[in-house]
């Protein structure tokens, strides 16, 4: 039988491995948040795919409707797995309105996005809508937040590679682009919204709150600005699909199970390499493509995202800033 002092030791030990866990434990649960971040940003770039051949049958703000609608009834579920506390957490007032303003700034960004899909490529929405990385900490400023060098000289770069990525002959920007960039702004301001109130809320029940809200309005919108069909809704099918269950509910799920592990460096270059599975999706599925100055202007543009994220800063490291939109 063993002592005492045996016993104490042995419980000391597992209770320290379960506060210090073992740096194989913590390599792996990293690798494993990796992989999952990676196949967030895959799901996320085809998303693009799928949202502008939705529109081929039925108007964008209806498939933007429609797939949040459908999002937001999937996570329901999820709410009977989360933990007592969460469970126990009132749906007070506070947690009304962050969803709903999350919700309303969702809304707004997702349709400046869906609409401006329809006058531009996907290659080119993707790159423009992952300008929301260095869009925060220059939002962040007017909140007395400090950036450093690295968020300025990213925004350099990826105003040069915008200009080459967008800007045609006779300086004309199509209009889908300007879409695309007021979206990309207005995704800065959900990743502030999203910060602020995810922190003080059950961040599961705000997301079907915020869903809910963006699905409401958009189809709001849909009944006064477009013709609502029954069998164009079918025949846009396997896109609402996509949008709703993959992108929206699935993809929201593994971004959140795998930010738990993440290192922020890691999830800065995989949440970022969205832009880049857009465009192959928009290569593969749409046959897209781009003259050379495209291609180094959305090279121009990833390295801005890159360097304004993993640029040395001299404060304590943040969470890379996380988008629920796609």
């Amino acid at each position: 039988m063993p002592s005492r002092r045996g016993v104490v030791k042995s419980n000391a030990l597992r209770q320290s491995s379960r506060l210090f866990p073992p740096r194989t434990s913590m390599r792996s649960q990293a690798l494993r948040a990796d992989i999952l971040m990676l196949i967030t940003a895959a799901i996320w770039g085809a998303a693009f795919v799928a949202q502008r051949l939705g529109m081929d049958a039925i108007g964008p703000f209806l498939y933007t409707g429609l797939r949040f609608t459908l999002g937001a009834i999937i996570l329901l579920p999820l709410l009977l797995a989360l933990p007592k506390p969460a469970v126990r957490q009132p749906l007070n007032r506070g947690m009304l309105l962050g969803g709903l303003l999350m919700g309303l700034a969702l809304s707004l960004g997702i349709n400046l996005q869906q609409v401006g899909l329809l006058f531009t490529s996907v290659t080119n929405s993707g790159f423009i809508t992952g300008l929301y990385v260095i869009i925060v900490p220059l939002l962040g400023l007017f909140l007395g937040h400090r950036t450093g060098m690295g968020t300025w000289l990213g925004a350099c770069l990826a105003v040069v590679g915008m200009f080459l990525l967008s800007v045609g002959e006779g300086f004309q920007v199509a209009s889908g682009d300007w879409l695309q960039l007021a979206g990309a702004c207005v995704w800065g301001v959900h990743v502030l919204l999203v910060g602020f109130f995810a922190s003080r809320y059950d961040p599961i029940r705000l997301s079907i709150l915020q869903f809910a809200v963006c699905a409401v309005v958009s189809l709001i919108l849909a009944l006064v600005l477009e013709d609502i069909k029954v069998d164009a809704i079918l025949q846009a099918g396997p896109a609402i699909l996509y949008g709703g269950v993959i992108a929206v509910a699935i993809g929201y799920t593994l971004q959140v199970v795998a930010q738990r592990h993440a290192i922020a460096s890691h999830a800065a270059i995989i949440l970022s390499l969205e832009a880049v599975f857009a465009a192959i999706a928009g290569a593969l599925l749409l046959d897209e493509s781009l003259h050379t100055r495209g291609y180094i202007g959305c090279a121009l543009m990833f390295a801005g995202m890159l360097v304004a994220q993993l640029w040395p800063q001299k404060h304590e490291p943040q969470a890379a800033p996380a988008k629920a939109q796609a």
